[in-house]
């Protein structure tokens, strides 16, 4: 079997994000963060749910539930939901941008718009997924907050932050936390054939770096041929990071 590509470390990344939550709803909001999911579902994380998108509860590849996009809201309200969702912009407090570029007023780019961010980000557990990490995308002052960080959580102050928990940011060069006493973005590991300096200099702030940076976790041969033989035998995953 051939070794892994950094998409494939990335699928994996991304499902260890979900490692833990019991069974919550996952929102993966992207091709790579929905194979995460899917792997995590048919490895370690088997409570974990998974929405067809529209209507229907998969497990496994069996439909066991319905979930009417008016029921969503009551999943996410509750803090059920543990959301990867992307980043046009985001700062070193976990603050996103997915609506424009720009003064918000008179935009150069307009954008998604802010969407469901506000609420995911008070309401549930929220990761990022960055396929392309540069200093365009993490910067010192995101242009709009979409997605509150953990600055703009505490202000808000109990309870209305009780929900609020920024988990995992994973790029095609790293992973990503907030780890830190006062709740900055840290570097937790880099992927194979990545140097610490390169995604220093990719990021538009200082960083906080452990003395020690562990390489990121490599996926396992089942894994491998889940994702390869099971879930993405198009090889699609590997359009998403170039």
């Amino acid at each position: 079997m051939r070794g892994p590509t950094r998409a494939e470390i990335c699928v994996v990344a991304c499902a260890e994000a979900w490692r833990g939550d019991g069974a919550i709803l996952a929102g993966p909001m992207a091709l790579i963060p929905r194979l995460g999911a899917r792997l995590a579902q048919l490895t370690f994380a088997p409570e974990l749910l998974l929405s067809d998108g529209e209507a229907t509860l998969e497990h496994r590849g069996t439909v066991e539930g319905w979930l009417p996009y008016r029921a969503v809201f009551q999943v996410v309200a509750s803090g059920r939901r543990h959301a990867m969702m992307g980043a046009s912009q985001l700062d070193r407090h976990g603050n996103q941008n997915i609506s424009c570029i720009g003064d918000w007023s008179r935009p150069a780019t307009q954008l998604l718009g802010v969407r469901g961010a506000p609420g995911n980000t008070v309401n549930h557990v929220v990761s990022y997924w960055v396929p392309r990490h540069s200093t365009r995308t993490f910067v010192e002052h995101v242009d709009m907050v979409c997605g509150i960080g953990y600055d703009r959580a505490a202000a808000l102050g109990i309870p209305a932050n009780r929900f609020h928990e920024i988990r995992t940011v994973v790029t095609d060069l790293a992973v990503l936390d907030f780890a830190t006493p006062d709740r900055r973005m840290r570097l937790r590991s880099v992927h194979p054939g990545v140097a610490v300096a390169e995604v220093v200099g990719a990021t538009g702030f200082p960083l906080t770096v452990p003395d020690e940076v562990p390489p990121t976790r490599l996926p396992t041969a089942a894994e491998l041929a889940l994702i390869r033989d099971r879930l993405d035998p198009e090889g699609l995953r590997e359009r998403e990071i170039r």
